[in-house]
Order: structure tokens, then sequence, then C-alpha cells
């Protein structure tokens, strides 16, 4: 059998963004060695469990290679990747309604302490609708949170407000979260 040997080719941004739409392996695979290690960093400082955060990146390298060819200026690449890593970590935990419960219930682990795991039938969209039902800031801070992985730095600076009101404002759309889902299924205790 004889081995083939490739050349180490480099590319342009340019040249790998067209490459990549043209489906050349080799260019995917030299994109991905190249900006794999950052996204990796990226999504770890968000997600904090390395299995969720290769995954949110695998999940993310599919959709860039994907939608390569929709990119309007080679030169912010590295800009763009973040972007659809950004969004597809987001879209994940919109479908993980585990993790909203958690965060919810302030449990860092995946012990349930509530009746008949009934939390864990719920779906996002049950949650989203209670998460409708908190005051506006409440409700924006804890989506800021739970939903886009922000820390309280960086929700205190988008909103205008110090971290500590952050933290406020999660506090208590938690605590009206457990009430409202009390509420919703007619239990006495949610954690």
């Amino acid at each position: 059998m004889k081995l083939m040997l490739f050349r180490k080719k480099t590319y342009t941004n340019k040249e790998l963004v067209k490459a990549c739409g043209e489906n050349d392996r080799r260019a995917q695979e030299f994109l991905y060695r190249k900006y794999f290690p950052k996204m990796m960093g990226l999504l770890m400082y968000h997600v904090k469990d390395r299995e969720k955060a290769l995954e949110i990146a695998n999940q993310g390298f599919l959709k860039v290679f994907k939608k390569i060819n929709t990119i309007q200026d080679e030169v912010a690449l590295e800009a763009w990747i973040k972007t659809i890593m950004m969004r597809t970590r987001s879209d994940y935990f919109r479908k993980d309604a585990k993790y909203l419960k958690a965060v919810i219930l302030e449990e860092p682990s995946h012990e349930t302490t509530y009746e008949d795991n009934t939390l864990s039938e719920m779906y996002f969209k049950d949650i989203v609708k209670l998460i409708d039902r908190l005051p506006p800031a409440s409700a924006d801070v804890f989506r800021l949170y739970a939903i886009e992985g922000f820390k309280h730095n960086e929700i205190a600076e988008q909103l205008g407000i110090s971290a500590g009101t952050s933290k406020w404002h999660l506090s208590a759309a938690r605590q009206k979260l457990r009430e409202l889902i009390k509420e919703y299924y007619g239990i006495s205790d949610v954690g």
C-alpha cells in the first residue's frame, strides 16, 4: 500500500471561504484545526462542561460549513464563526429544558428533589411561557443568564445595571418561577 503525503497548504481567508464553500475537505480540516481551539475556549468559558462544549462546537462547525457561502466579509471570518458558535450554544440550551430547570432550582447536580420528576416532563416552551409572566427586568436578566449564557458583569453592561442588581433580578426570577411552576402543575414543592 502506498502512503500519500499531501503538501501542507495554507490559505488566505478568502481562499479558505471559497474552498470550504466548494466542500474541499482539506480546506475544511484546515479551518476546523485553525479555529477549533479558540471556539472551544470560548464555549468552555460559557458552558463549563467539556462534553457539552464539544457537542456545541461540532454542531457549530457543521453550521459554519453549511453557511460559509453566505459570509460577506472574509476578513471577519473568525468573528463570523464566533457568532455562529454563540447562536449554536443558545439553540442548544433552548432545547435543553433540564438546564433551565437546574438554573431555576439552583441545583448544580443532576439529583432531583421535586415530586415525581414533574419538572423533568416540562418542555422548553412551557418554561418560556412562565418566563414571559415575570416582571420585564427580571425576565430579561433570566433570559440573558439562563438561555444566552451571559455572566452577571456582561448582563450588567448590556442592561446598564450593576452586577449586584443583575444577581438580585436572577434570584427574584427564580423565586417567581418556582411559584409559577407550583401553580402551573398544582404541586406543593419544587425544590
